[in-house]
Formats: structure tokens, sequence, C-alpha cells
């Protein structure tokens, strides 16, 4: 089968993605073989650990990146339950073992959900992280209800966009951030305001419940100061070393969840939540979407099988 891999030079960057060969993945226990049609990446990817090692540390290139995806399931590993050959999936593939950027791959049952029918590929492949990092920010760290304010970072892009549809359908007031050519598209997805952090101070907001970021750095230290007695700040961008002054501050990793993947899907048929899909490539042009610098609207889909 075709995959994208990468191999033992690190230092090659998104040079070192190459269409390659490899052998078709076998099905562990309580895995499924998933006939990948599209599927979705992190361009920060090349300079995590787990594209590099399994668990274990060892090196386990060539390593197929990617753990977004959309497709069919082709094979069922002994033991699994919940799933059966034929049947369109979408979800996570495992950090720590090769992704989606192939045209089948091994991924854990319990890691993938059913997918409607009327639902296509490409725009599930763009749902599984951004929707799955943006609820469990929202609502399992930070406890977002009805009422509350919200500051959202990077309002426009993968996962801020989808947290601002889904805070705003709580019922809470959404405040988002970003460039001054994202403020249409977060005020369009319901944003109730838009603050340009090129020029415009974050400071004047005042006081929020909920501060989510998916930036970093500068950002991530500033908005501490907007959090109010007993709010949260919750990040995905790294983990934290300052923390609101009466508040909580939390970093974590988006975790697998079927129920939850199940829900967005049905959220996604009711027109509730709407993903941003920007280029749609086939798997031959994967390196040249990779580059993590280049700034594009909506999510990167690579379609892998027609």
């Amino acid at each position: 089968m075709q995959a994208i891999t990468v191999h033992q030079d690190r230092d090659a960057g998104v040079s070192g993605l190459t269409l390659s060969e490899l052998p078709h993945p076998h099905a562990a226990g309580n895995d499924v073989i998933v006939e990948v049609h599209a599927a979705g990446f992190t361009p920060g990817e090349l300079d995590w650990p787990s594209t590099w090692t399994d668990r274990a540390g060892r090196d386990r290139t060539p390593s197929v990146p990617g753990h977004e995806l959309s497709g069919v399931v082709t094979e069922l590993g002994y033991g699994t339950t919940g799933l059966t050959v034929g049947q369109r999936v979408f979800g996570l593939t495992d950090w720590t073992r090769n992704g989606s950027l192939a045209q089948y791959t091994a991924v854990e049952a319990r890691n993938l959900a059913p997918l409607p029918a009327d639902v296509d590929h490409v725009t599930a492949a763009a749902l599984p992280i951004s929707g799955l990092t943006a609820w469990q920010a929202l609502f399992d760290h930070a406890h977002l209800i009805t009422g509350q304010s919200v500051l959202i970072h990077g309002a426009a892009g993968g996962v801020g966009s989808i947290a601002v549809q889904l805070a705003r359908e709580v019922g809470a007031r959404v405040i988002g951030t970003g460039r001054a050519g994202d403020r249409d598209t977060a005020l369009g997805l319901g944003a109730d305001a838009f603050v340009d952090l090129q020029a415009e101070e974050l400071e004047d907001l005042g006081e929020v419940d909920v501060v989510f970021d998916v930036i970093g750095g500068e950002i991530l230290e500033r908005s501490t100061a907007l959090v109010r007695p007993g709010g949260t700040l919750v990040t995905i961008a790294e983990p934290v070393t300052v923390r609101p002054r009466d508040g909580r501050a939390i970093f974590f990793l988006v975790e697998p969840d079927r129920a939850r993947l199940a829900d967005l899907a049905q959220r996604l048929r009711d027109g509730r939540l709407k993903p941003i899909v920007g280029a749609v490539r086939p798997l031959a042009e994967t390196a040249s979407s990779f580059t993590p610098d280049k700034r594009t609207p909506g999510k990167t889909i690579i379609r892998v099988t027609d």
C-alpha cells in the first residue's frame, strides 16, 4: 500500500516526508483495519516524539504521521466488538503507531465511531481532533455553563472555530481572538465579540469565566490576568507555568472518545456544527501541505481514496 512516511532524519523536516510503499497493516487484538478515504494531520507533528518512537522510546521509523481519519472498516482483529466489516467510521489513530496518511491503517476499535451515510469523508476527517479538543477543553476541564463568558484564542482555526460554535450553543458569551482577517469568520460562527491580537489590547476585555488558549507563549501568559476569581484557563499549547491569581490553569492532551465523536457527528448532521475545511489534496501532495508555518484558511484534508 502507499503511505506518507518519515525516516530517521528528524532534521529533514517536511522535506523528509516521502510517499512510500509499505506492507499492509496487521490487525492486532481489539484493532480494526480501516481503508482510509480522507485524513487530517497537525502541522507540528514532525516535532512530536511520538512521531518517531513507540511507547517504550524505541525508534519506530519509517513511521506514518496523521491522526485523524474517515474511512471504511475492512478487517477486524481478534476480540474486536462494536464495529463490522464494511462499516463507515471516523476517529483518531494512536499517537505512537502508524497514522492516517496511508491507504490502510490499524486503529483500536474504541477510538472510532460510526459515520452516518449522509456525512462525507472529507468533512468527517476534519472533526476528530478539533471537535474532541474543543469539547474536552470547554466542558470536561473548564465546566463552561450557560451565562458564563469565554475567551477563545484562535477562534477561526480548526479547534477554535469548533469551540466558538459549541460555546455559543450552550449559551455562553463568546469572545474570539485572532488576526484581523479572522474577524468575519469568528463573528459568523457565533462569537459575540472579536479581538485582533495584532492591533487591539487584550487587557481591555475585562475578566471572563474561561479562557481557552491554543497559542501559548506571551498570549497564554497575558491571558492569566483575564480569568476572574474561580475561573479557569485551559490550554493545549504548552504546560502551564503561570496561573490565574484566584483560578485554575489546566494543560491537557486530547483523548479518544467514541460516544462524544458520535455526538459531534449528530450535531454536524443537524447543522449545529460545521468544521472549516480548507484545501483538499491528494496523498502525493501531502508534503507541500504540511508546512508548519504556512497559514491557510480552514483545515487541510488529504483525500486518500476516492
